[in-house]
């Protein structure tokens, strides 16, 4: 898809009415109030893609249109995964050496854009698009690492880890993440949700029954302890 027609498919797709754009519910201890439009949210850690993807599924099912520029090996049936309405969801994986373009003309129509590394945003271009992220009111989401800009709220993976193979059988099935917010605008909050949980989005981690080493997951096997592993 060329930027030209980027721009007239993205126009008339932003709906600006709400200050603040809705987050799952695995989400909400570390976004109580959700995505605030004019926003820059960055990510990083084992597990930051994980996140970025989790942040758009709130506001595409509540109806707003996101994107993910220069993520290249990102896939539908991740998206899937993380609870995403497909049918709001543009990907540009390969934007090329116009990818700060791309991503600014994202900026301008749509609700939440992730740029990754593959965007090739330096210095100069994070400058200019945090600064129309903020004219437009739409929420950038950061996953391309190192960032320039100061970031209003810093999402982190603390320590993740997989469920599934429990003592030398099953598959990996679920992975439990723990995301740590900060920044600016963030309040040091701490959150434990499973993804990929299995259900088609991310699940809010509950300690037990029957331990809170297990939470109930065994995959047919008898079940070993999840040690979370520091990112």
């Amino acid at each position: 898809m060329e930027v030209a027609e980027l721009r007239e498919w993205s126009r008339p797709a932003t709906l600006a009415g709400e200050r603040t754009l809705p987050v799952l519910p695995a989400l909400a201890p570390v976004l109580p109030s959700g995505l605030r439009r004019g926003a820059i949210v960055g990510v990083s850690g084992p597990g930051a893609t994980s996140v970025a993807l989790a942040l758009l599924a709130g506001p595409s099912r509540a109806g707003s249109w996101v994107a993910v520029v220069g993520l290249p090996d990102l896939g539908v049936a991740a998206a899937d995964e993380a609870g995403m309405d497909l049918s709001r969801l543009a990907l540009v994986p390969h934007p090329g050496d116009r990818g700060p373009v791309v991503a600014a003309t994202l900026v301008d129509g749509l609700d939440v854009v992730v740029v990754g590394p593959g965007a090739g945003i330096g210095p100069a271009d994070a400058r200019r698009l945090a600064a129309r992220t903020r004219q437009r009111g739409a929420v950038l989401v950061a996953a391309a690492r190192p960032w320039s800009e100061r970031c209003d709220i810093e999402l982190s993976v603390a320590a993740s880890a997989w469920v599934g193979l429990e003592r030398g059988c099953g598959h990996l099935s679920r992975r439990l993440l723990e995301v740590a917010a900060g920044g600016r605008r963030g309040n040091r909050r701490r959150t434990r949700m499973w993804m990929p949980s299995g259900e088609g989005a991310p699940l809010p981690w509950e300690p037990g029954p029957p331990t809170e080493e297990t939470n109930g997951v065994t995959d047919g096997c008898r079940p070993g302890p999840v040690r979370l592993v520091a990112g």
